[in-house]
């Protein structure tokens, strides 16, 4: 297909994604954001992002790119206006749309305009003409997910337009769901609380299999291999968060009580998911007898692995709780360099080990697994070591003399 003149608002991870990927793919974009420090620091080739392949995509397709902080750039004199702002949670648990409804109120009238911001069941139904296109891309992987989705989603009242818009990924050779506004509002909602509910599951299960004596991870994998269940999302943890989980479950489950629907095993989930974080620290607790005055090195701040978002990541949650009863915190995360409030960031993880009376994994962060363990032993007032995320070498850390306490064993 022949190039097209593509606007974006919002230069967040989907926005920003979107707007380099398009080009990418051959597309002139334009992209705005109100943040004018963030279009600066853009403009000047800066990405503070931490997004593989993000930065080289951007920096290689400039010619096609241009960054503003005029919406109305991003809206006018274009074939498709992308629409990628925050919905956060508001007040009620429900989706705060008023991002969306002020730039869809700064729209001409002539603008095909596609909703790719997260939003809840029923809202493009309120704006005749626009094309829902939920984003499916994970932090840490949305480059890899936009090239090369597992599918595409579009819904609209004219199947014509979901067509036009379908079209412009035909690059990917994704398999296409074209179906009407709702539904695609819904897929993507499903899908994350899908996600959420499986995690959480997989949560209990390892907090069970501490009481009984089993071990989750060779639990998880005899599961894996069903077909039916699929590998993905088993792997324990200190609970689930991110810019995504969190909100679209609330949303969801508002949606639901909107609705009438007693939505119980979501519910459930949310509920489940809260408990992660007291379990860690009850464990740490239990370990160190009380945590009043103990020295603990926390390795990982990020919700996950692969980004450096800390909205809604439990392991600050954790690191709260631990204050809240005297701990003393040292911190080492490869994308976070700031200190934060009541503890301190190492530059390195051998530094939170000093003096240290428990360290915690909290973030699957694959280059812990390749710590020097024996120094990090050498450096802590007593090496014990609890691996939320079982992702360190047990035998290595055993050798190194560390007492090690894992999820669900």
């Amino acid at each position: 297909m022949r190039a097209k003149r593509i606007g974006v608002v919002g230069a967040g991870y989907v926005g920003l994604t979107t707007a380099a990927c398009f080009a990418h793919l051959g597309h002139r974009v334009i992209c705005a954001d109100a943040d004018t420090a963030k279009i600066e620091a853009l403009n000047a080739g800066e990405i503070t992002l931490h997004e593989p392949g993000l930065r080289e995509l951007v920096e290689d397709n400039r010619e096609r790119l241009e960054f503003v902080t005029d919406n109305a750039r991003a809206l006018s004199d274009v074939d498709f206006a992308f629409v990628c702002v925050p919905t956060p949670t508001g007040p009620d648990g429900a989706a705060d749309l008023s991002a969306v409804d002020q730039v869809l109120s700064e729209a001409p009238p002539t603008t095909r305009v596609v909703l790719k911001s997260t939003v809840p069941v029923g809202t493009a139904a309120k704006h005749p003409g626009v094309v829902s296109n939920p984003e499916f891309l994970r932090e840490g992987h949305a480059v890899e997910d936009f090239l090369r989705p597992q599918r595409i989603v579009v819904g609209a009242q004219d199947e014509r337009q979901a067509h036009e818009v379908a079209a412009l990924y035909a690059p990917t050779k994704a398999p296409t769901v074209l179906t009407d506004n709702t539904s695609a509002e819904l897929v993507k909602y499903a899908s994350n609380c899908f996600l959420a509910l499986k995690l959480s599951y997989v949560n209990t299960l390892a907090e069970l299999c501490e009481h009984v004596d089993a071990d989750i991870d060779g639990v998880t994998e005899g599961m894996r291999l069903d077909d039916r269940i699929g590998a993905s999302c088993l792997q324990p943890g200190p609970g689930w968060g991110g810019s995504c989980l969190p909100k679209d479950t609330l949303a969801l489950l508002a949606t639901a009580r909107a609705a009438g629907v007693d939505f119980a095993t979501l519910e459930a989930a949310v509920s489940t998911n809260r408990h992660q974080p007291h379990r860690v620290a009850d464990r740490i607790r239990e370990e160190l007898r009380t945590l009043d005055g103990a020295r603990i090195g926390l390795l990982g701040l990020t919700f996950k692995a692969g980004t450096n978002d800390l909205r809604d990541s439990p392991a600050l949650v954790v690191a709260r709780l631990l204050v809240q009863e005297g701990a003393e915190l040292t911190a080492f995360d490869p994308c976070v360099h700031e200190d934060r409030p009541n503890m301190r960031i190492a530059h390195r993880a051998a530094d939170v080990a000093a003096g240290a009376d428990m360290l915690v994994v909290l973030t699957e962060w694959p280059e812990f697994a390749e710590l020097d363990w024996p120094e990090l032993a050498e450096r802590m007032a007593d090496p014990r070591l609890y691996d939320t995320r079982n992702v360190v070498p047990g035998d290595k850390v055993r050798e190194a003399g560390f007492r090690l306490i894992r999820t669900g064993r």
